[in-house]
């Protein structure tokens, strides 16, 4: 009876302190300062400039996918990616046999064609004989330029100079023919088909520019002729200057979202520029030099009224001020300021502290004996 008694008057003890935790448990409070500092800063006189960014990529502002104009079979691939080439080099060829085949009857036919309009002629065979012989000389030779043309297309060359970015075959493949070679301006990568992005491509490094997509509201400040700066990820501390050369006419629609492409001619090549590169173009869309100036936290505005705050002999007063460009670190100021007066800047900082009271006895809030149970341990009771 007496161990009975005596596991009653631990368990209510044990109760006790849990009931202790529960009440007193983890909370935590939070402390915040507010500090506020103010500076004089001098009115200076310079250059504002006021400009929107967005993320690019190097491309080449000419580039041709080049195809065979007669299908057949690959029997020769002369260039290989990274290849400089020359305008109308030779660059691949399909076996010619067949439209050399053609191409010979075609000759042999307006050769007879010939003969027979020649006998005709010699002996004085009137208008409509004549006539039939001189149209079927035309019909051969027709026949004869379209089969050189086929036998043309058996030799693939470039329509550029530039140098070879993808080569989509291979000897022993077969090419279909399709309407020969296009060009335009902007990258192209490698395709997984001749006939859709040619058998070759081609582009000039000598030429490129950045493929940049700006958002909506940035794109309506765009004009063509406005000069850019251009940083890269991968080429650390490489800048380079260019113009906004075309600005897309339509948007392109991506979650709901409208961004304009727009396309930015390099003024120089920097050194390991590559195709595909990422890029941040930074366009100025104003800017004026010489202005009266003040850094942009120091301008307050209230109400549609703007205002800074002016030292003067040791006052502080509000002045009303006309704004003029607003550019990311300083805004130009068209009245109210001169150069040389001081202007205070005021910045608040907020410190925030966090304590944690847990309620708990020594040990993490458990009973003595480990395992949250009864002295000894396992929480059972006496006897078991």
């Amino acid at each position: 009876m007496s161990l009975i008694n005596a596991a009653l008057v631990v368990a209510a003890v044990g109760g006790g302190l849990w009931a202790y935790q529960i009440v007193s448990g983890p909370a935590a409070a939070e402390a915040s300062q507010a500090t506020t500092r103010t500076r004089a800063v001098a009115v200076t006189q310079g250059t504002v400039s006021q400009t929107v960014s967005a993320s690019g990529s190097v491309a080449s502002a000419a580039t041709a996918n080049a195809n065979f104009t007669t299908s057949g079979t690959v029997t020769e691939v002369g260039v290989k990616v990274g290849d400089v080439v020359t305008k109308g080099q030779v660059l691949a060829k399909v076996d010619a046999t067949a439209a050399q085949a053609s191409l010979n009857t075609a000759k042999a036919n307006l050769t007879a064609a010939k003969a027979a309009l020649t006998r005709a002629e010699n002996n004085s065979a009137d208008d409509a004989t004549i006539t039939s012989a001189e149209a079927q000389v035309a019909s051969a030779q027709a026949s004869v330029t379209s089969a050189q043309t086929t036998v043309n297309g058996t030799v693939l060359t470039a329509p550029i100079a530039g140098t070879v970015t993808a080569v989509n075959g291979a000897v022993g493949s077969s090419s279909s023919g399709s309407s020969g070679s296009s060009s335009g301006g902007g990258a192209t990568g490698a395709a997984s088909s001749s006939s859709s992005s040619g058998f070759i491509q081609l582009a000039d490094l000598t030429k490129l520019q950045i493929n940049a997509s700006f958002a909506e509201a940035d794109a309506t400040k765009l004009k063509a002729g406005q000069a850019a700066e251009i940083s890269w990820s991968a080429l650390s501390g490489t800048r380079a200057t260019g113009k906004v050369s075309t600005i897309s006419p339509t948007a392109t629609t991506s979650n709901n979202v409208n961004s304009y492409a727009v396309v930015i001619g390099l003024e120089t090549l920097p050194e390991g520029v590559r195709l595909g590169q990422s890029t941040t173009a930074v366009v100025t869309i104003a800017e004026a030099q010489n202005a009266i100036r003040i850094p942009t936290t120091a301008l307050r505005t209230a109400g549609g009224q703007r205002t800074v705050q002016v030292q003067v002999n040791g006052q502080v007063e509000t002045r009303t001020v006309e704004v003029g460009i607003t550019g990311g670190s300083f805004v130009e100021i068209k009245s109210g300021l001169k150069a040389g007066e001081q202007v205070v800047i005021t910045t608040t900082t907020t410190n925030s502290t966090t304590g944690t009271n847990t309620g708990q006895f020594p040990g993490g809030g458990q009973f003595p004996g480990g395992g949250g149970g009864f002295t000894g341990g396992g929480g059972a009771r006496p006897g078991n």
